[in-house]
């Protein structure tokens, strides 16, 4: 069995058996069919930035979840939070996130961070 990567090329499941990670490219849905060189560098694009977005989105979870882990123990929360607010803002300002999901997500976390504070 073998798995087509984003750039056309064909990678045997033993391959990535061996190395027990899989290259970045390895995560494209399906290879896309273009025949137009602009529509193929659209695609080599929009795959790039899925797999930048997606690393950003699993920071942010990673983050907000920490900031509420800390809470809940009882732990300051104001680095932790800041930190957390800083990425949700380079989310929005890059657009990895709108920047109105981005204001509600900091609102909920100090807001949550601030409740268990008392």
């Amino acid at each position: 069995m073998t798995v087509v990567i984003s750039r056309g090329a064909v990678v045997p499941c033993c391959f990535l058996a061996e190395n027990k990670t899989t290259p970045p490219q390895a995560e494209a849905r399906e290879a896309p069919v273009a025949n137009i060189k602009s529509q193929i560098k659209r695609n080599r694009q929009t795959e790039t930035r899925r797999v930048r977005n997606k690393a950003v989105r699993s920071e942010l979870r990673t983050r907000e979840k920490a900031v509420l882990a800390a809470a809940s123990a009882g732990e300051p929360t104001e680095e932790l939070l800041r930190a957390a607010q800083k990425r949700l803002d380079m989310a929005a300002s890059k657009g990895v996130i709108h920047k109105n999901e981005a204001a509600r997500r900091k609102s909920r976390l100090s807001n949550k961070s601030s409740s268990s504070d008392s």
